[in-house]
């Protein structure tokens, strides 16, 4: 694979992500994809859309996890209901990362995503040790299918989210990293945040944001918006991860399902974007 592909988060029947059409479209030739719902998991699912993507030339290089009962309305809301955090959910949703694990080696991939919620400050806490002890049981099931595990960034600070990985201690556990979701969340500068987690990061998205304001960081959400027009400053975050010498996709996301064609204008102009910064920076 060439360095930094581009890439686009994409949807099968579930999540935020654009349809395949508009992936060729674009002329796009890597998705990271939602993992599609529960009863459409199956053998013959996974091989209509892998038949698919092979007619089109994109490779899928990621399949994200995400659960019924997930809602991020704002940050209290994200704290209480998404990823393997909660812990009336944990035992479900871990078994549920199970089948989406074993639905990603059915379409030859060999990376599973997800955002593992907001873990626990408190290292000595029992209920951080057990979501340590649940996150081992899931990696080793990842590594019987030949899988990485990639934590996606933004609920943790870069610190604590090494802290977790270490704790965990898992060689199949490594992290895609998102620097908008540092700025939407409020937990870090991103750049900073890049250099810190640098040697674990196998996977990336291109998203931009606005900070919340002074004193309302962390407490509301800032403002995503289209890549090039926030906070990140795209040319760092390319020279950072030239830095780093991470070469896979870069993986445009835009969280605008509710405006389809806005959403395609706005990753055709990403596109654009990343293309002239490769040629500059890459």
């Amino acid at each position: 694979m060439e360095k930094w592909p581009i890439g686009v988060f994409a949807s099968v029947d579930a999540g935020l992500g654009v349809h395949l059409d508009v992936v060729q479209e674009l002329g796009i030739p890597t998705i990271q994809v939602h993992a599609p719902h529960k009863q459409t998991r199956t053998p013959e699912a996974a091989q209509e859309f892998l038949d698919r993507c092979n007619a089109a030339g994109i490779q899928i290089t990621c399949v994200f996890g995400g659960f019924d009962g997930e809602s991020y309305a704002d940050i209290p809301t994200t704290k209480k209901t998404v990823g393997l955090v909660p812990l009336e959910t944990r035992a479900a949703r871990v078994e549920e990362m199970k089948e989406i694990s074993d639905f990603a080696r059915l379409l030859g991939c060999h990376t599973v995503a997800l955002h593992i919620g907001f873990v626990p400050e408190d290292r000595n806490s029992e209920d951080y040790k057990a979501l340590v002890t649940e996150t081992q049981h899931l990696l080793d099931y990842v590594k019987v299918n030949s899988q990485v595990l990639n934590l996606e960034t933004g609920q943790e600070s870069a610190d604590h989210l090494l802290d977790f990985i270490s704790d965990v201690a898992r060689d199949n556990l490594k992290i895609n990293f998102d620097p908008a979701n540092m700025i939407l969340y409020g937990t870090g500068d991103p750049i900073a945040a890049l250099q810190r987690v640098g040697h674990l990061v196998a996977s990336v998205h291109c998203k931009d944001a606005t900070w919340a304001p002074e004193g309302k960081r962390g407490i509301d959400w800032g403002a995503e918006v289209p890549l090039g027009e926030g906070d990140v400053g795209m040319a760092t975050y390319l020279r950072a991860l030239n830095d780093i010498e991470y070469t896979g996709p870069l993986t445009i996301e835009r969280e605008i399902p509710e405006d389809r064609e806005q959403q395609k204008a706005d990753i055709g102009k990403a596109v654009d974007l990343l293309d002239e910064l490769k040629e500059l920076i890459g």
